[in-house]
């Protein structure tokens, strides 16, 4: 059960993310009305499968993969 809120979540982090060059973690999780801890999970996992990544910018953003910032 667990997994699929977790799928679900991936797919809409992967959506939103589809609409802007990058993003905060928090930013993600106000935009989709998530927790941020459920979030940086989601955000943590879709790093491991190379389909996000982050940039460092004097702090931390996330963007999808090749997408750039």
């Amino acid at each position: 059960m667990a997994d699929e809120a977790t799928g679900e979540l991936k797919q809409k982090v992967l959506e939103y993310l589809g609409t802007v060059s990058k993003a905060k973690n928090r930013d993600v999780a106000n935009a989709l009305g998530a927790p941020k801890h459920d979030v940086d999970k989601a955000i943590n996992e879709l790093a491991n499968e190379d389909l996000l990544e982050f940039l460092y910018l004097g702090t931390s953003y996330v963007t999808l993969k090749g997408k750039g910032g």
